[in-house]
């Protein structure tokens, strides 16, 4: 056997690891625990996401995940932490335009992840209980249900749209608002270097002096502090008796009279133009919530919110009495854009696959439809969904001979199954499944 080296004490390798690591964090200017950012990096793998410029998925970040995480906690903590260019992507939107999207790279994700870790503890119990967007306990379908009560209550409402927020968030006042809840060097640091990280377009490198990209960790939370002090408590502070939701940027104030929403919404006009925001002339107006017990007609009488659209509608009382009711529903929009989705999946030519299959592929987005869209008013979701069911009838006729001429046969064959297995597809526990035409 080795003899054992006199006057020297063997320490297990953990034990040297850990005060290396002591020794290297006193010599850090910033305390970041490693802990920290392998927190933040779990958090990262459970919301997924896609690669950044350096096209670096998740799973080729995992394949390094200690040589990554310490290359971040050492760079992050010393203070010498540069964020790279974020991925520019346009996303189209309903109306025709597009909406820009930031993807950070996997690696700017966790840094992100864990200024927000550090942060939002100690701004969340200082926002306003009307602000709804991207906060923990707090959802689209609470902001929806408060906005329904108070269209009830008030007549009037003015539906508020911010023009290209993200895009126009004055980096000054952004930082200025964020130092009044944190001196934390390094959060302040990280977050100005985020401000200004620029843009990967195709046309290259694009510089940004003011906005935060949609699609960044810390975005949501950086505009819900700016607009804490921009509106939520400069409303508190002038308007206490007008109620409010706010969900990011798409924001509702309710007023009892139109004298009272002109002069709101002046004011608010005005309050927003001296944040460096403004609102868009033609879809910012004033709304009348008509129902059964309010007089007369003043246009307009409906507005889109969080994918709804407020209106006037016939509903039923307990006792089967019809009524009308200013009510919220999927949109038009929404309900145009599930009906061209369902479309663009092809149902009828895929004869290559099971009905298992075609269920499969797309009951996790349909589900997701129904738990969003059918908070409020189902019903009206139906008649999008039923653009499912015809697809369906489509599939059936190119992959069976002897229905591809008997639309009918197709139909009543298709119903067979839906009756016998109702949990197949997710519009079937519905009970949509009626002929089709």
């Amino acid at each position: 056997m080795r003899p054992e080296r006199r006057g020297r004490v063997m320490q297990p390798s953990t034990q040297v690891n850990r005060q290396r690591e002591e020794l290297a964090g006193q010599a850090k200017p910033y305390r970041i625990s490693k802990q920290q950012v392998y927190e933040a990096y779990l958090r990262v793998k459970a919301n997924k996401g896609a690669a950044g410029i350096d096209d670096e998925t998740l799973e080729a970040f995992e394949s390094k995940l200690k040589d990554n995480l310490y290359r971040i906690w050492n760079r992050m903590s010393s203070g010498s932490y540069f964020p790279p260019a974020v991925k520019a992507v346009e996303i189209p939107k309903a109306n025709g335009n597009t909406r820009l999207l930031g993807i950070p790279t996997v690696a700017d994700r966790v840094a992100q992840t864990v200024v927000k870790m550090q942060l939002e503890p100690v701004v969340e119990p200082k926002f306003h209980p009307d602000s709804y967007g991207y906060r923990p306990g707090k959802s689209a379908h609470q902001a929806l249900a408060t906005a329904r009560q108070r269209c009830w209550k008030y007549n009037w409402v003015i539906d508020i749209d911010v023009r290209a927020f993200f895009d126009n968030l004055d980096h000054e006042l952004t930082m200025k608002a964020v130092r009044h809840h944190t001196d934390e060097k390094w959060v302040l640091l990280y977050i100005e270097r985020w401000l200004k990280a620029p843009l990967q377009t195709a046309d290259g490198l694009q510089a940004r002096g003011k906005g935060t990209p949609q699609g960044g960790v810390v975005s949501p939370l950086i505009a819900n502090i700016f607009m804490h002090h921009a509106f939520d408590d400069w409303m508190r502070r002038h308007y206490a008796d007008v109620p409010f939701e706010r969900y990011a940027d798409d924001l509702l104030a309710h007023c009892r009279s139109f004298a009272e929403a002109q002069r709101v919404l002046e004011s608010i006009r005005e309050r927003l133009r001296a944040c460096g925001l403004e609102l868009h002339p033609e879809k910012t107006k004033i709304v009348y919530c008509k129902d059964e017990d309010r007089r007369g007609h003043h246009e307009p009488e409906r507005f889109d919110f969080l994918g709804y659209t407020f209106r006037p509608r016939l509903s039923k009382n307990r006792w089967g009495k019809t009524f009308v009711n200013f009510s919220p529903a999927i949109s038009d929009k929404a309900a145009k854009a599930i009906r061209a989705e369902i479309r663009s999946w092809h149902i009828g030519k895929r004869s290559d696959k099971t009905l298992n299959d075609l269920a499969h592929m797309f009951n996790a987005t349909v589900r997701g439809w129904i738990n969003y869209y059918g908070a409020f008013y189902r019903s009206m979701l139906y008649p999008s969904l039923r653009q499912l069911e015809y697809d369906l009838v489509l599939w059936a006729k190119r992959k069976y001979k002897r229905l591809r001429r008997h639309h009918t046969r197709a139909i009543h064959w298709l119903g067979q199954i839906a009756r016998r297995e109702p949990q197949l597809f997710e519009h079937w526990k519905l009970g949509l499944r009626s002929p089709v035409a």
